[in-house]
């Protein structure tokens, strides 16, 4: 991968919800995995009940000690870890990586999820987790400097989708969720 290509700590400094949008289209690069981002979504840090800094001090701590582009990597629902990361402009917080749409890598995927269906290897954020291999070994990485565990510019224009939140229930209202239109990769339809 070219060097130029890999998106830099200075994208990262802005608002979670203008970054979450801009990923869309951007490639995860992890090792000998790659996928086009499809589905993220926002996190803000003060005044967002969904948001992990809203009730954890070891959130707020990360978010303090960690600069912008920084893994975040939690395990949820005594299953899965999610893959985020960190956004410090004048508005901080995460995104939340839901679904890639495989580019590279897809039989290590496969062998991982111990699935043959290609649009459900990555079709949700435990599932990229899985397939990607992507592990709390990888919390505080930062994303920005690594052309093997990286993002990277994408080569068109993407027509984004904002729709709400979901598999949450505090704050799930906000239209903070943005996908790739009509993307057969992503975790669940978006609303009409």
């Amino acid at each position: 991968m070219e060097e130029n290509r890999i998106i830099r700590t200075d994208f990262f400094r802005r608002d979670p919800i203008t970054c979450a949008r801009a990923l869309i289209g951007a490639t995860l690069i992890w090792g000998k995995c790659a996928g086009k981002i499809v589905e993220t979504e926002a996190y803000l840090e003060h005044g967002d009940e969904a948001c992990h800094a809203f009730s954890r001090p070891s959130t707020r701590a990360f978010i303090e000690r960690n600069k912008p582009g920084a893994a975040y990597i939690y395990f949820t629902y005594g299953a899965h870890w999610m893959l985020n990361v960190l956004v410090k402009g004048k508005t901080s917080g995460f995104v939340l990586f839901r679904a890639v749409e495989p580019l590279r890598g897809i039989e290590l995927m496969k062998k991982r999820r111990k699935i043959d269906e290609e649009r459900s290897l990555c079709s949700g954020p435990g599932k990229l987790t899985q397939a990607f291999d992507i592990t709390n070994r990888n919390d505080e990485m930062n994303l920005c400097v690594d052309p093997s565990h990286c993002f990277a510019y994408g080569d068109d224009d993407v027509d984004v989708v904002a729709d709400e939140r979901i598999g949450i229930s505090r704050s799930a209202h906000h239209p903070w969720r943005f996908t790739e239109r009509g993307s057969r990769f992503v975790s669940r339809r978006v609303k009409i």
